[in-house]
């Protein structure tokens, strides 16, 4: 519930407003004067603060200057009278959000509570990444680039429409089509999977439209494909670019038309099936050497997803390392608490060829070998060493860099994922974040300003 503080040295005022906003279901809070409603700030989240103008100790005017430094998320309105609304006027532009003039009707009262509540929520939620709103599936991350994927599945999962995932090995493709059947209204019927790269040439056609029985030497039995399996829910279909030119033509029909035939099989077999694909290729290039054909190209490529490399990613790291170790913590029975800060800095400086995929193992491999409850360098294998070495110098562009530069700015992603991490463990509450990081609430502040985390 949100909890709105009222502040008026009037105690029939403050009893008239704290009965009008209970009826409008807000928990309430009051404070005869500043000094009192900065200790009420102190012990616990407020949405919005409602503050009269003039009253002893602190006044309205200096409580303002006050939430504003040292409780920015916090919206404040300011309650006046009629002979001194330039004076409210001015508080708006110290950065109060609204004001109300004495004598004033519920409705005026309710309508300006409702937008600093929702003005609190919206400067609230800009810390909780990623959006909790759709299922995730696994993926992990609050970065830029982890933000736009999350808004691509949230847009394309509730259609129909066929989907081509773009991406390195290892960058987690099979989770973000997980997480598109997830938040689809298919997601209680099948999603079959196939890694078109792991099948023979010689069974592709049998394994994806099945085979009645006679069809060839040893198909004792019929046995349906796995576009059958996947009637009314979603195929997936990884590596797509492993698929033998022949079998593409088979491929397209079944995409345009949604019917096929099994092997040896005379019926024509309609399925209802949402299509996603998968590729590690440059597919539109293979297109253009003759190795894919250009029509499947365009019948697949209806709504791209681009899921990007774990090296333009590095905000997100941390947070993925987080979620490894308790993973194999579980996993290994093991109770590793974490890295030291040389451990953290080095997976930073990484430039990461197999992705997510390599953090993962990395991680395994140390903490099956961590002689402690914290991972040190000494658990860092020498071929990890060797390659961060060759890195060092080399910047994303390929320019030559300072080493120095490159541990600050790692440096500086370490302690942004540490203040969001806090953060996120205090629901949101700057002044248990800032206990949790040994800092003082200005200074947290500071560095949310600097990381740009009210944004």
């Amino acid at each position: 519930m949100n909890k709105i503080l009222i502040v008026d040295d009037e105690l029939n005022m403050r009893l008239v407003l704290a009965a009008m906003l209970k009826k409008e279901g807000y928990e309430v809070a009051s404070a005869a004067d500043g000094f009192e409603a900065l200790q009420i700030l102190k012990s616990g989240p407020i949405a919005a603060v409602v503050t009269d103008l003039k009253m002893p100790r602190i006044g309205g005017m200096e409580l303002l200057g006050r939430v504003s430094r040292e409780y920015p998320e916090v919206p404040v309105i300011m309650i006046t009278a009629h002979g001194t609304v330039a004076t409210a006027v001015e508080a708006l532009k110290k950065g109060a959000l609204d004001y109300i003039t004495k004598p004033f009707e519920l409705e005026e009262l309710k309508n300006v509570v409702s937008k600093a509540v929702k003005t609190h929520n919206l400067k609230e939620n800009e810390l909780y990444l990623p959006p909790d709103e759709i299922e995730h599936a696994g993926i992990i991350g609050s970065s830029p680039s982890a933000l736009d994927l999350f808004d691509a599945i949230r847009r394309v999962a509730p259609t129909t429409t066929t989907i081509l995932i773009n991406g390195e090995t290892g960058t987690g493709k099979e989770l973000v089509a997980e997480a598109i059947h997830r938040n689809s209204p298919r997601k209680n019927n099948p999603l079959i999977k196939i890694n078109c790269s792991a099948i023979a040439e010689t069974l592709m056609e049998s394994e994806l439209f099945g085979y009645e029985k006679g069809a060839f030497t040893g198909a004792a039995i019929t046995k349906p494909g796995k576009f059958e399996l996947a009637h009314k829910g979603t195929l997936f279909l990884d590596e797509v670019s492993e698929i033998p030119r022949e079998m593409q033509v088979k491929l397209l029909r079944v995409l345009q038309e949604q019917e096929f035939e099994r092997v040896g099989g005379l019926k024509t077999i309609k399925v209802d099936v949402r299509f996603i694909a998968a590729t590690n290729q440059k597919l539109l290039q293979s297109v253009q050497e003759g190795n894919f054909r250009e029509d499947l190209y365009y019948r697949l490529n209806v709504f791209p997803i681009n899921v990007p490399p774990l090296r333009e990613r590095t905000d997100d790291i941390m947070a993925l390392v987080d979620f490894f170790v308790g993973k194999f913590n579980k996993k290994l029975d093991l109770a590793i608490g974490g890295m030291d800060h040389d451990v953290k800095e080095m997976l930073l400086r990484y430039r990461w060829p197999g992705n997510i995929r390599e953090l993962e193992n990395l991680i395994e491999r140390m903490m099956l070998m961590a002689k402690s409850p914290t991972i040190t360098t000494c658990e860092v294998p020498p071929e990890f060493k060797t390659s961060l070495e060759q890195d060092v110098a080399v910047g994303v562009d390929g320019d030559k860099k300072p080493f120095k530069d490159f541990v600050r700015a790692h440096m500086e992603n370490v302690e942004k994922q540490m203040i969001i991490k806090c953060l996120e463990e205090s629901e949101g509450n700057v002044t248990k974040a800032a206990k949790l990081l040994g800092l003082s609430r200005k200074g947290l502040q500071l560095k949310m300003i600097k990381y740009n985390l009210r944004k």
